[in-house]
């Protein structure tokens, strides 16, 4: 449907074929640091986080990225880490943890540096039903501290987790508007 090349568009990971991508007031293709500081992308199919190493360690490492102070990084990682009830699994390596277990610390760290435009694509690919309940919780948890775009194959999961729907066939958006 072209959903995940439009995020990788969006993010400036790829540059469109054609016509002018602008978020936030910025081109996302030159990738500057005013811009990237201002979003964060979460890709089901894909991690940022050390696979040997326990979560927290990705997350130090992002605080350090975004030059995020000692006091907000503690701030951002408690209130995500209870949200979550993750507060065991970020000090387990990363390659022990289930997919479920990954995917909530893959938010948290896109989180650290407190982005005003978090892109989930597909973030409960794979997830048991379970799982991706818990996650809905999550992503619905996150509504009105930033804005989200979230990309899934799921009507269900559009209703549930989104005030507005676009409907994307071969890079083409049909559709724009509410659930009903």
């Amino acid at each position: 449907a072209g959903k995940t090349t439009t995020l990788k568009c969006l993010t400036g990971l790829l540059t469109a074929d054609m016509g002018e991508v602008e978020v936030l007031g910025f081109n996302p293709k030159k990738r500057k640091h005013e811009f990237l500081s201002r979003i964060a992308l979460v890709m089901g199919n894909k991690s940022q986080l050390w696979w040997e190493l326990p979560a927290i360690e990705t997350f130090k490492l992002n605080k350090e990225i975004y030059e995020v102070s000692d006091e907000r990084f503690e701030e951002i990682v408690l209130e995500m880490v209870t949200l979550l009830g993750i507060e065991e699994v970020v000090n387990i390596p990363v390659r022990k943890l289930s997919l479920g277990e990954r995917m909530k610390c893959e938010i948290v760290a896109s989180l650290i540096h407190t982005p005003e435009l978090l892109f989930l694509d597909e973030p409960t690919l794979g997830l048991d039903v379970i799982a991706r309940r818990e996650l809905w919780k999550t992503i619905n948890g996150l509504k009105g501290k930033m804005t989200i775009i979230l990309t899934t194959h799921y009507m269900e999961e559009a209703e549930a987790l989104s005030d507005r729907i676009g409907i994307m066939k071969d890079g083409k958006l049909l559709f724009v508007g509410t659930k009903e």
